[in-house]
């Protein structure tokens, strides 16, 4: 039997500590292939920063080819310069998957956390303590900064949006269902 396989990176862009996940899906399983962060909080030089978040995705991508980038979406926050800053590290990860043709797909951070713990407001902690169980991490590969979780967090979400069996197929009635699904009623 042909297994398939597909490679999705997460991204939880930052410009003080950027995380990152690689989850690899086989025959619709998914398996933990590497987490971690950038830390940029030593470069004072904020585009020497994005140039830093360029280079280590390029680096990823050559790494793990994968098949598509999973990014947390910016949030709307009290502080513009902080936001604009959060908006460029995003758009400079995206330039990197863009310049490999990796298609993009970005979810909002209530979204990850709520596919992941089904709390839209969980804390970081539970969102590791989650993705640790879900895939069955040992307790000394989690990393100590929760940034490279969030990071597998956007992988693991959009692994759950692409891999939802309702989306599979769409019925409008009982009969429908019964039309598309013989083998599955009795008489």
């Amino acid at each position: 039997m042909l297994q398939k396989e597909r490679i999705i990176l997460g991204i939880d862009p930052g410009t003080q500590v950027m995380g990152y996940g690689v989850l690899r899906v086989v025959n619709n399983k998914p398996e933990l292939m590497a987490m971690g962060v950038l830390v940029l909080n030593k470069d004072d030089d904020h585009y020497l920063k994005l140039r830093r978040i360029f280079e280590r995705i390029i680096t990823l991508i050559d790494e793990f080819l994968p098949d598509e980038l999973a990014i947390e979406a910016p949030f709307f926050g009290k502080n513009v310069q902080s936001m604009l800053k959060l908006g460029r590290a995003q758009g400079v990860a995206m330039a990197a998957a863009l310049s490999r043709d990796i298609p993009i797909f970005e979810y909002a951070p209530l979204k990850i956390k709520m596919s992941i713990t089904g709390n839209g407001r969980a804390a970081k902690e539970q969102v590791a303590y989650m993705l640790q169980n879900y895939l069955k991490i040992p307790n000394e590969s989690m990393p100590k900064q929760m940034d490279a979780t969030d990071g597998l967090a956007a992988a693991v979400c959009h692994y759950f949006q692409t891999n939802n069996p309702a989306n599979e197929k769409k019925f409008t009635s009982w009969k429908d269902y019964i039309n598309k699904n013989p083998g599955k009623v009795s008489k």
